[in-house]
């Protein structure tokens, strides 16, 4: 397996298990949901706000996973994949790691997770700039 490869199954892990920060707070809040809240859901203004930050981590990391999928399987189903994109994928996942556990804590120094997010989305665009040159 590629590095690239690696780093998108470690992403699609982390994704996989972000959202159980936030499902743990709703239970210790409000308990297991309701039949009727499965249509209506929570009102998450209702929650402590550690569990309003662990979905809102689990969200935007959903809004950046698939850009970051898509660019490592194209640069791997192309031959653009190198050390370059490897670098690039590796950073994108440990920024993502950064980026939840600032979430989560609730850390606001100097803007620190927009300034991680941003890191973030600059690995993507070394993949794209691979792949496109």
């Amino acid at each position: 397996m590629t590095p690239d490869l690696w780093y998108l199954f470690l992403s699609s892990v982390l994704l996989t298990v972000l959202w159980i920060p936030h499902i743990i707070g709703q239970v210790m809040t409000k308990g297991p949901l309701t039949a009727g809240e499965y249509r209506d859901l929570r009102e998450q203004s209702d929650f402590p706000a550690w569990v309003r930050r662990a979905n809102r981590a689990h969200i935007n990391f959903v809004e950046q996973y698939g850009a970051f999928a898509g660019l490592v399987i194209v640069a791997h189903l192309t031959g653009a994949a190198n050390e370059t994109t490897a670098l690039a994928a590796m950073a994108f996942f440990w920024f993502r790691i950064a980026h939840s556990v600032v979430m989560l804590a609730g850390i606001r120094v100097l803007m620190l997770r927009t300034l991680i997010f941003t890191c973030a989305f600059l690995s993507l665009l070394v993949i794209a700039w691979q792949i496109a040159f």
